[in-house]
């Protein structure tokens, strides 16, 4: 693994090692008792953060380049400065030469073993030749970033941002145009109808024969905030992008498609484009037309996509919104040429609004060595899984998958209690024994072995989707059913408990890491916007093979059912009533409240 664990006990690798805080290192113990109980708060004045947030290291002036006393070395290996006498000296790992331990060795009255990394700020015994932990230098290091993180507040409170690297949040400020603009406007444009009582872009969408599944989901990206700014600012231009496949593939323009488009053409032997579908329902929903659309024309364009669920048949909701990311992002490798990865987030619109980074940490139980992965997600789904109340009426806390269940062939002995949203979570970032037949094969023991598996969020993405597993199979009775249990979910969601840098912390200690891959400022970054408001939630009612989807979306504060074509306003309090089966939360930074309405009041 990375830095990550880098002050693990001294007797430990710490090639992706999992191992106490506390550290025995006699050298560390001896510098104590020279300097007193608190020898490193002094440090604190020693240490700087940038950017804000980031990776601490040693004071120094810009233009300052560290270099080993003995050899005058800038780059090959680590520097670590002496923390009795200043001195900088190099040191290269695995057996390498080491001027810091030199230096150590060469004092006869001792006491400089203890030095500090110039770079990471980490604690590092020149004698032992590792990397050590020690609480109170830990401290030190965390007040160090605390106030670089208020300084940064109050920098840009303030107005001024030229020390910082970059602004993580532009203040919200209502725009009303000048003279200019308002001239520019009425002479290029046309007034809508506006309906005080209904916020811009909330219409009906027409059944086109059972698919309320696809109507709950569209409904929901098409108040998505990012996607919504995407798609009404022309970042997808549907008449350039048909140009341009026009001119690459050598097709011809149909007539236009009746479908629910008809100012559409399509291009005769290209691929259509679901993006652009997308784009021309963004049009559509947002012209201030109050009657029903019908998707007919996108629904078209997705049978061409997913070929094996076109049909009439009732689908899964989720499984169309996964099917649907797809597909606007396999429309962006075939325009670029070249496999686009998703993990980036950057490679088509649909991950750069859902694309976030999983962390999966399998530690081997016997030796402590940890493999980790990292995989991209669009989602996560999450298993219904309360305390329960078994026919004796002791209560028990299950912490293995929904698997159980099945396993028990859906036993009728245990009563659920309500289940919450924060529950699923955490139960999602528990530390899991895996089963012997699952063994771990440990790289450092060479055999397999019994593990511990964790899982956490190291990227988190601007809209987060919450799928819930309501729909369970049994092996054993060869059958499926429908979870109808109530869950609880909040309407601002904090995301933090669940990040990669807090579930590392609370095993390692209150300490900023740094990832494989990463570097400060975007741990910063996720802890800055971990902040989530509710704004959509698809349910379903009804059972496993006759069901029905709705979307309940808030808009100007104020909640509206979604029932295909009928639209009407709601109470909170159904909302929270409803049988959640997707939850759709956007950062916090991204939603205004008040400022979905676009009508004047």
């Amino acid at each position: 693994m990375s830095s990550t664990i880098n002050h693990l006990h001294h007797h430990h690798r710490i090639d992706g090692q999992i191992s106490p805080l506390t550290s025995s290192c006699p050298h560390l113990a001896d510098f104590r008792s020279r300097n007193g109980a608190k020898p490193f708060r002094a440090l604190q004045d020693c240490l700087r953060v940038k950017p804000p947030g980031g990776r601490a290291g040693i004071r120094r002036e810009p233009s300052e380049v560290p270099r080993c006393a003995a050899c005058g070395d800038s780059s090959p290996s680590r520097l670590y400065a002496c923390v009795a006498c200043a001195a900088v000296f190099c040191h290269a790992p695995s057996g390498g030469p080491s001027h810091a331990s030199a230096h150590a060795a060469s004092m006869p009255l001792g006491g400089h073993e203890i030095a500090v990394d110039v770079d990471r700020a980490e604690l590092f015994c020149c004698a032992c030749r590792d990397q050590i932990y020690d609480r109170d230098f830990d401290a030190a290091v965390v007040l160090c970033q605390s106030a670089a993180l208020k300084s940064a507040i109050t920098v840009q409170s303030s107005g001024n941002p030229e020390n910082m690297r970059k602004r993580r949040r532009v203040d919200y400020r209502p725009w009303s145009p000048d003279v200019r603009e308002r001239l520019l406007m009425d002479n290029g444009s046309s007034v809508l109808d506006c309906e005080i009582d209904r916020p811009r872009g909330l219409r009906g969408l027409n059944n086109l024969g059972n698919t309320c599944f696809m109507n709950s989901v569209l409904q929901a990206l098409l108040h998505t905030p990012p996607l919504r700014d995407y798609f009404l600012s022309d970042r997808h231009n549907r008449y350039y992008c048909q140009l341009k496949n026009a001119a690459s593939g050598g097709g011809k323009r149909n007539g236009g498609n009746g479908g629910g488009d008809n100012s559409n053409g399509m291009i005769k032997g290209v691929k259509l484009c679901l993006a652009c579908d997308v784009d021309a329902m963004f049009s559509a929903v947002f012209s201030g037309d109050r009657k029903p659309y019908s998707p007919a024309k996108f629904l078209y364009s997705w049978w061409q996509h997913a070929s094996n669920l076109a049909s009439y048949d009732q689908q899964d909701a989720h499984e169309f919104f996964i099917s649907m990311l797809d597909g606007i992002h396999e429309n962006v490798e075939r325009d670029r040429g070249k496999p686009q990865s998703p993990g980036h987030g950057d490679c088509c619109i649909a991950h750069r609004v859902f694309s976030g980074i999983l962390r999966s940490d399998v530690m081997c139980m016997a030796c402590g060595f940890t493999s980790t992965t990292y995989d991209p997600c669009v989602d996560i789904s999450l298993d219904l899984e309360p305390h329960q109340v078994t026919a004796h009426g002791k209560t028990s806390a299950k912490s293995h998958p929904s698997s159980n269940s099945e396993a028990n062939g859906f036993s009728s002995t245990q009563i659920p209690t309500t289940s919450t949203l924060i529950g699923c979570l955490d139960r999602f970032t528990r530390p899991e024994r895996l089963g012997s037949d699952q063994k771990f094969f440990c790289q450092q023991c060479q055999v397999s072995q019994e593990s511990l598996k964790q899982m956490s969020i190291r990227k988190l993405p601007l809209v987060s989707c919450f799928h819930i597993k309501r729909f369970e199979h049994s092996h054993t009775r060869k059958m499926s059913r429908k979870v109808d249990r109530y869950l609880q979910f909040p309407f601002s969601l904090d995301m933090a408990p669940y990040l990669s840098s807090s579930i590392l912390r609370s095993r390692f200690g209150n300490r900023v890491f740094s990832f494989e891959g990463d570097d400060g400022d975007d741990v910063a970054a996720n802890e800055m916007s971990s902040e989530f408001e509710l704004f959509a939630v698809v349910t379903h009612s009804g059972k496993l093979d006759a069901g029905h989807y709705v979307t309940y979306l808030r808009l100007s504060n104020q909640w509206y059912k979604c029932d295909d074509a009928w639209i009407t306003r709601v109470n909170e309090n159904v909302v929270r009533a409803a049988q959640g089966y997707m939850m759709f939360y956007v950062q916090k930074m991204l939603y205004y409240r008040a400022s979905a309405q676009v009508c004047p009041s």
